[in-house]
C-alpha cells in the first residue's frame, strides 16, 4: 500500500513539474519596449544598406574603376576570406568574454564602427596616386582587410537579436519584423544605379560615375554608423550569462570542442556554403544590367517591382512557420527557388532573348526578366526569417547542451567554416568574369563602355542565373538534415526556461546575500 502511494505521489509530482515546465514554456511575458524594437529595427536598416550596397557594387568598382582584374580580385578575396575565418575565432571568444556595465554585446555596437567605415569609403575609391597595379592591389587589400576586422565585432548586433528578450514567441515576432524592415534597406542602394546612369550626363560629366559610387559609400557609412550608436544607447541584454568566473572554468579549447558537437549548427554551416553560391550570381548582377541590357536603371526598375512581393510574404513567414515549421519553409523554399532560377535561364536563352538587348523589344524583356525574377526571389523572404528561427534554435541548442550561452563562439565556428568555404566562392565570383573574357573599356570621361562580344554576354547570363539556382537547390536538400524539431524542440525549450529561472533566482540571491554583508 505504501508503495502505490509513493507511486502515485511520485507521478503526482511529476505531473505538476510538467504542468509548470508548459506554463513556462508558454509564457506571454512581454520584455520589449517599443523604444528597443525601434532600435534594433534601425540598427538592422542601417546594416542593411552597407552590406546590400558593399556586397552589390564592391566587386564591379574595384574591377571596372580602380582597374585590378577579375582574377586578381578573385585571388585577393580568397586570401581575405581565410584571413577573416582566423580573424573571427579570435573575436568570438573575444566577444562571449566581453562583460561590462553596458553588457557583453552593446559595446560592440560602437567599438568598431571607425574601422569599417572609413575602410568602406577607401573600397569606393579609386586616387589619382594609385597608377601601379601593385598599389591598386595593396589599397584594396588593406582596406578589405580592415572592413572584414571591423565587421567581425560589429556581428555582434546580429547576437542581440537572441539576447534582448528569453521570450522565443516575442524573438521570432521581432525577427519577422526585422526582416521587413531590411526590406528597406534594398532601396537606397538601388537608387546609386539611377544617379550613375543619369547624374554624369546631367553635370556634362563633371560628376562621373566613380563619384557617385564613392559618394554613397559615404553615406551608406554614415547612416549604419548612426543607427548603430541609436541602438548601443536604446537596447539591453536580457538572457542571464554565465558570470566571467563561469566562462572562465571552461577553456578555450574546451569551448571549442562544445562547439564542435553542435549538429545543427553544422547543418546550416552546410547550407549556407551551398548557398554562397548565390552571390557570385548577386556580385553579377551589375555587368549584366550594364553590358546585356545596356543600362544599369533597368537593374533597378526590375528590383522596385521584384521586391514588391516581399512586403507580403515577410508577414506571411510567421504563419507558415508556425503551420510547417521553419525547417520546411526553408527546404520548401529553396527547392522552389532553384526551380525558378532554372528555368529563368532556359528562358533567357532561347533565341537569345535575355542574353542580347539589342535585338528585340526592350519593353517586352523588361516585362518578362522582372516577372522571371519576382518568382524566383519569392522565397527569399521566406528563407531569411525561417533561416533567422533556426539560427535561434542553434544558439538554445548550444545552451541546452553547454549550460553556457556563446553565441559569438557559435557565429564564430560558423563563420570559420562558411568563410573558408567562402573563400572558394569569392575566388570564383572574380575568376567567372574573366573566365567569361570581359575587360573592362572606358570613354575618355573614364565611363564604363557596354560589352558587345555574343560569348562574354552569354557568360554574364549563365552566371546570373545557373549559380543561384544550384544554390537554392543545395540549400534546400542539405536543410532536410536539421533536427532542432518537433518534441525535440519542445523539450529542449522547457528545460532552458527553468535553467534560466535558476540563475535569476541564484543571480538575486547573491545580491541579497552581498547587500547583507555590505
Amino acid at each position: 500500500m505504501d508503495e502505490t502511494k509513493t507511486t502515485v505521489a511520485e507521478e503526482l509530482d511529476e505531473a505538476a513539474v510538467e504542468a509548470e515546465l508548459e506554463t513556462l514554456g508558454v509564457s506571454d511575458r512581454k520584455y520589449l519596449r517599443p523604444r528597443e524594437i525601434f532600435a534594433f529595427l534601425l540598427t538592422s536598416f542601417g546594416q542593411k544598406n552597407l552590406s546590400q550596397y558593399v556586397n552589390a557594387f564592391r566587386q564591379f568598382f574595384v574591377i571596372s574603376f580602380l582597374g585590378i582584374s577579375g582574377s586578381a580580385y578573385g585571388v585577393i578575396m580568397f586570401i581575405e576570406s581565410i584571413y577573416d575565418a582566423v580573424d573571427d575565432s579570435i573575436s568570438g571568444l573575444i566577444i562571449d568574454r566581453t562583460r561590462t556595465r553596458w553588457g557583453r554585446l552593446r559595446p560592440w555596437l560602437v567599438v568598431p564602427t571607425p574601422f569599417w567605415a572609413i575602410a568602406n569609403i577607401m573600397l569606393f575609391t579609386a586616387p589619382a596616386f594609385l597608377v601601379h597595379e601593385w598599389q591598386k592591389i595593396v589599397w584594396v587589400v588593406f582596406a578589405i582587410f580592415v572592413y572584414n576586422l571591423g565587421m567581425s565585432y560589429f556581428g555582434a548586433w546580429n547576437i542581440m537579436l537572441y539576447n534582448i528578450t528569453p521570450n522565443t514567441n516575442e524573438r521570432d515576432s521581432l525577427i519577422a519584423t526585422s526582416k521587413f524592415m531590411e526590406l528597406f534597406g534594398t532601396f537606397l542602394p538601388s537608387i546609386a544605379t539611377v544617379l550613375v546612369t543619369f547624374l554624369p550626363n546631367l553635370t556634362h560629366n563633371k560628376i562621373g560615375m566613380q563619384d557617385v559610387y564613392t559618394g554613397f559609400a559615404v553615406a551608406m557609412s554614415l547612416i549604419a554608423a548612426v543607427t548603430a550608436f541609436y541602438g548601443f544607447s536604446a537596447m539591453r541584454e536580457r538572457v542571464p550569462l554565465a558570470s566571467r568566473e563561469q566562462m572562465q572554468e571552461v577553456g578555450v579549447i574546451e569551448s571549442f570542442k562544445n562547439v564542435f558537437k553542435n549538429r545543427p549548427m553544422f547543418i546550416l554551416v552546410l547550407s549556407g556554403f551551398f548557398n554562397g553560391f548565390k552571390s557570385v550570381g548577386v556580385a553579377s548582377e551589375s555587368f549584366y544590367w550594364m553590358h546585356n541590357s545596356k543600362n544599369l536603371v533597368h537593374g533597378t526598375i526590375a528590383g522596385i517591382f521584384t521586391g514588391l512581393p516581399n512586403y507580403i510574404m515577410v508577414p506571411l513567414a510567421p504563419k507558415l512557420i508556425r503551420k510547417f515549421g521553419a525547417k520546411a519553409v526553408c527546404v520548401g523554399s529553396g527547392i522552389f527557388a532553384g526551380i525558378a532560377y532554372l528555368a529563368t535561364f532556359l528562358i533567357g536563352v532561347s533565341g537569345d532573348f535575355l542574353v542580347d538587348w539589342d535585338v528585340g523589344n526592350t519593353i517586352v524583356k523588361m516585362v518578362v526578366i522582372t516577372l522571371c525574377l519576382t518568382i524566383c526571389g519569392l522565397p527569399n523572404q521566406l528563407m531569411n526569417v525561417a533561416g533567422a528561427v533556426l539560427q535561434g534554435d542553434v544558439y538554445d541548442y548550444s545552451e541546452w547542451k553547454t549550460g553556457a550561452r556563446n553565441e559569438a563562439l557559435v557565429q564564430t565556428v560558423q563563420n570559420y567554416f562558411g568563410k573558408a568555404a567562402n573563400s572558394v566562392i569569392q575566388l570564383l565570383s572574380g575568376v567567372v568574369i574573366s573566365a567569361v573574357g570581359y575587360v573592362a573599356r572606358k570613354d575618355e570621361f573614364g565611363n564604363i563602355v557596354a560589352e558587345s562580344n555574343h560569348n562574354v554576354l552569354l557568360g554574364f547570363w549563365a552566371v546570373f542565373c545557373l549559380l543561384p539556382a544550384i544554390a537554392r537547390f543545395l540549400y534546400g536538400i542539405t536543410l532536410m538534415f536539421f533536427n532542432v524539431t518537433g518534441e525535440t524542440k519542445k523539450q529542449m525549450l522547457k528545460e532552458l526556461e527553468v535553467r534560466r529561472l535558476e540563475k535569476v533566482q541564484a543571480m538575486e540571491a547573491d545580491k541579497e546575500n552581498n547587500t547583507e554583508e555590505n
